[in-house]
């Protein structure tokens, strides 16, 4: 089966309601994009937690996708119309092909290589080295492929410095990557905590697919014993918030993983948990950081 796609561009106070008329009319589904995507004037629509929204974006374009027999002529005038719009408000159209979007989708996450030793590969490939100690991953609706430069320096951390037998908890664990890499690397317990149930659905599927024995809780019901590695891959404003109670996790000369942070992010964050950190040297990988160091 084909579709077709029809393409407008409308200001900030006419996107929604554009959006519900053009399903009315019998659209299948609506996407918003910045209409300015590209250029220099593009812009994010959402700021991290805790800073305001960045604002709308003054310019959409609203892509409505209809089956390939729909005369779209008939159903754009009518959205427009609808809408309050100028009857004249030009709009492209062009012609999908069907595809097998899950396949499409999994084409995107190949095997990760992250050292002589250990692999990320996705439960759709087969290991390209059996030997090796291989995280078998599914992300779902989680984050954590090993393919973000957040995940891979973690990733790297614990491959070098995990020396076996470590309690680790990861905080903001999403699909369990990480937490599952401490146990096949030699720690004998972790402890994933995310405030996504989907999330924690997805890691423990992910633990059961590796044969590793690991605890995942909510945060709201968490209460963390200190432990000797903490992991938070989250994003730099939570992890500012998170310090005191990251601290109290992590036990005397134990370990702190901080990712998720942008290189000109990571004075703040670094600050925030100088007060119980001795912190080392900054690892970079395209543009993000990693912070850890040692409780005293």
């Amino acid at each position: 089966m084909s579709w077709l796609s029809v393409t407008l561009i409308v200001d900030a106070a006419s996107v929604e309601i554009l959006s519900d008329a053009l399903l009315e009319q019998g659209a299948v589904a609506v996407d918003v994009t910045d209409a300015q995507a590209g250029t220099p004037q593009e812009h994010a629509l959402f700021g991290e937690p805790g800073e305001p929204a960045a604002g709308e974006w003054a310019r959409s374009q609203v892509s409505a996708l209809f089956e390939a027999g729909a005369d779209v002529t008939v159903s754009i005038a009518a959205a427009l119309h609808m809408a309050g719009l100028d009857a004249a408000t030009p709009f492209d159209s062009a012609h999908v092909a069907d595809q097998d979007w899950v396949r499409a989708t999994q084409s995107q996450f190949q095997p990760v290589r992250v050292s002589s030793r250990l692999w990320v590969v996705p439960t759709w490939h087969t290991p390209p080295a059996p030997e090796a100690i291989n995280l078998v991953i599914d992300p779902g609706l989680a984050f954590g492929t090993g393919t973000h430069p957040t995940t891979r320096l973690c990733l790297a951390w614990l491959d070098a410095n995990l020396r076996g037998g470590e309690h680790v908890l990861d905080y903001g664990c999403g699909s369990g990557i990480l937490g599952i890499a401490a146990m096949k690397l030699g720690a004998a317990r972790a402890t994933g905590v995310d405030i996504d149930p989907l999330a924690l659905l997805a890691a423990r599927q992910n633990a059961m697919q590796n044969q590793v024995m690991m605890d995942f809780v909510p945060a709201e019901s968490a209460a963390p014993e200190a432990v000797d590695i903490v992991l938070a891959n989250i994003l730099a404003n939570p992890l500012k918030l998170l310090a005191p109670l990251l601290a109290g996790a992590t036990r005397g000369n134990g370990h702190i993983l901080l990712s998720g942070v942008l290189a000109h992010q990571a004075s703040e964050v670094a600050e925030a948990y100088r007060p119980w950190f001795d912190l080392g040297p900054l690892q970079h990988d395209d543009g993000w950081v990693l912070i850890s160091g040692s409780k005293r």
